[in-house]
């Protein structure tokens, strides 16, 4: 039975909480937050900082604003703890690079919370394209695009730095890059700033990949829609379901969309393309569940990190360049 402590009570700390209660194979030995609010109608044992949690701890999962998780993982490290950090792995590559090595330090294990890599459909849609189903590669589409409330900014550390880019993006970046390939280029395109701050809001991305492949992203965090992969897929009870596809990749023998996992397959122009369910059976385990199932089997060595810091850190590098390129200014003139 691992003891699992987990560091931050926001909205993903309290799922994970749930979680490793939920969990035959775990127990939760507490909950680490400076907030005297969070949580606190006595049915989990409350911390104020990391150093107060006990020694008997065997894994933690770190679930606490970005720029905080380099120095709570190296911190994790120093004590033994093998860790799940929720993404992205750090605010900047030089936490991402001293977390990196305070984890090779102490020979602990490393796990990053790219949890959509367990979706069952996602797993499936990568043996599509390794398969050479729809060929080789040639174009991806992919819009996210939703109306976040505004008490989502007030009174915390996203008025300021709740970018898309790096709460929300990173995810598709991560999945891009786990199906597709590892992305080599990036231009980026800022949209309008809709909410009267300085933050990014919207704004539309051109992916280069090392295959050759080409890719597009929309993105919005003020524009209700039902194109995303949460509204598609329904793996987060805090947003809506509509069940829409909202990626879409062409190949040199047809085409897929996600998350139907609709297949298109042709010849040429002169005939349609014909249409094929890939769906194939789901079961109802959610992502994040399962992930803690890898969790829990990467601390016992019955498994490799499916995406340990060092992988982590390159999709945190893909999202680091959109968004230095995201910061100049709407309307502002770049060429000519």
């Amino acid at each position: 039975m691992k003891r699992i402590l987990v560091v931050g009570g926001g909205l993903i700390g309290a799922r994970h909480v749930g979680a490793v209660r939920a969990h035959p194979g775990c127990t939760l030995t507490g909950l680490v937050d400076p907030d005297p609010d969070c949580m606190n109608d006595g049915s989990v044992t409350r911390y104020a900082d990391m150093a107060d949690a006990p020694d008997n701890v065997d894994g933690v999962i770190i679930a606490t604003p970005t720029h905080l998780h380099s120095a709570h993982g190296v911190y994790a490290a120093s004590r033994g703890w093998h860790m799940l950090i929720e993404k992205p792995v750090a605010g900047d590559m030089a936490g991402a690079l001293a977390l990196q090595q305070a984890v090779q330090k102490a020979g602990v294990q490393s796990l990053v919370g790219h949890h959509r890599r367990y979706h069952k459909r996602v797993a499936r849609l990568k043996d599509v394209l390794a398969g050479g189903t729809i060929g080789e590669a040639v174009t991806v589409s992919l819009i996210w695009a939703m109306r976040k409330p505004d008490d989502y900014f007030m009174g915390n550390w996203r008025t300021a730095g709740g970018s898309p880019v790096m709460i929300n993006l990173v995810h598709d970046i991560d999945i891009l890059r786990h199906v597709v390939g590892e992305i080599t280029q990036t231009i980026a395109l800022p949209g309008r700033a809709l909410r009267g701050t300085d933050r990014i809001e919207s704004g539309a991305v051109a992916l280069g990949f090392e295959n050759g492949a080409t890719g597009t992203i929309s993105f919005a965090d003020t524009a209700p829609s039902p194109w995303g992969f949460e509204a598609g897929t329904g793996e987060n009870p805090n947003i809506g379901t509509t069940g829409q596809d909202m990626m879409w990749i062409t190949g040199t023998k047809g085409a897929v969309s996600f998350p139907s996992m609709t297949l298109w397959q042709g010849t040429d122009w002169s005939r349609p393309a014909v249409s094929r369910d890939l769906s194939g059976p789901d079961d109802e385990t959610v992502p994040l569940d399962r992930q803690l199932d890898h969790f829990l089997d990467v601390m016992e060595g019955r498994a490799r990190p499916l995406i340990d810091v060092a992988d982590a850190a390159r999709t945190l590098s893909v999202a680091l360049d959109i968004e230095a390129q995201l910061a100049t200014k709407p309307g502002e003139k770049r060429y000519g």
